[in-house]
């Protein structure tokens, strides 16, 4: 049970308490003892795509959460809230509702790379306590701006009445950005306010919604023993990545941490395969393949 069970995650648990619903699938179905941990965080608030990595995966956890994702989103215009979703109370009211033309307009100015500001109600640390908590407990947060990357933003869905009161988004992001943010910030360019009141993840690194399944279907094949038919590879995130095959030699050199010189393949980062078992995410240098991590996976 080494590799990844893609959840639909609805709206309601948060991403710790789907890596419990998993384990407890695990417990249920009598697999035994395995690492079970997530590939980026999504709000209670939120829905969609959340890869859950268990066994030698969860070692590629942190290297999802770098990837790039896709996000749907509405905007409600007229209201701002502490929180920039539905959860948080009002702070902000306007009378002004921008026209689809305008909208329209003013996404070119949030695509590419552009500086965001955090929201308060966030899991970034200040002073070694969470944003949240401060927030939560009525102190004023002030986070540093970030550089994110927005590769496209494009216009889903918009009422036919106009001017608008709500209008939904489709936002393909670097690490890091945060969409209530985003919302917040093209509500203000257009001269208004505005919240979130729907998210849901659409991709997640090479992961998408085909395949995805539901806490419930999880639950049932924990307990018929069929979770092993629901599991990608562990393979299956690195699919962005190109893959170098080892002889036996070689792939148990890189199990003991050498290095193998004179190896024929371009630089960059690499996974190492033994037949189809991964043996090693590799870095490449001048024919120089040194391990960055290793699977302790049979061959």
């Amino acid at each position: 049970m080494h590799g990844w069970i893609i959840l639909d995650k609805p709206v309601g648990p948060g991403s710790t308490q789907a890596v419990s619903a998993v384990k407890r699938a695990l417990r249920d179905g009598g697999y035994g003892k395995f690492k079970v941990g997530h590939g980026g965080t999504l709000d209670p608030l939120a829905s969609g795509v959340l890869p859950i990595a268990v066994g030698e995966a969860t070692k590629l956890a942190g290297r999802m959460l770098d990837s790039d994702k896709v996000y749907t989103f509405t905007i409600a215009f007229g209201e701002q809230t502490d929180t920039l979703d539905t959860e948080g109370a009002v702070t902000a009211t306007s009378a002004v509702r921008p026209t689809a033309q305008a909208l329209a307009a003013a996404l070119p100015d949030f695509t590419g790379t552009i500086d965001q500001m955090p929201p308060a109600y966030s899991a970034l640390k200040v002073d070694g306590k969470r944003a949240y908590d401060l927030a939560r407990a009525g102190e004023e947060v002030t986070l540093a701006t970030r550089r994110i990357t927005i590769h496209a933003l494009d216009i889903e869905s918009a009422p036919a009445a106009d001017p608008l009161e709500s209008a939904t988004l489709v936002a393909y992001v670097s690490k890091g950005t945060y969409i209530r943010s985003l919302a917040r910030d093209i509500a203000a360019a257009l001269g208004t306010v505005g919240h979130v009141t729907m998210l849901r993840r659409l991709k997640a690194g090479p992961f998408t919604l085909d395949g995805a399944i539901s806490l419930d279907k999880l639950a049932e094949a924990g307990k018929a023993r069929e979770l092993e038919d629901l599991l990608l590879p562990l393979g299956a995130g690195l699919d962005d990545i190109p893959a170098i095959a080892l002889d036996p030699d070689q792939a148990g050199a890189l199990r003991q941490g050498r290095v193998l010189t004179g190896f024929a393949a371009d630089d960059g980062l690499h996974v190492a395969l033994s037949g189809e078992v991964p043996v090693a995410l590799v870095g490449i240098e001048d024919g120089n393949v040194r391990v960055v991590r290793g699977f302790n996976m049979e061959t």
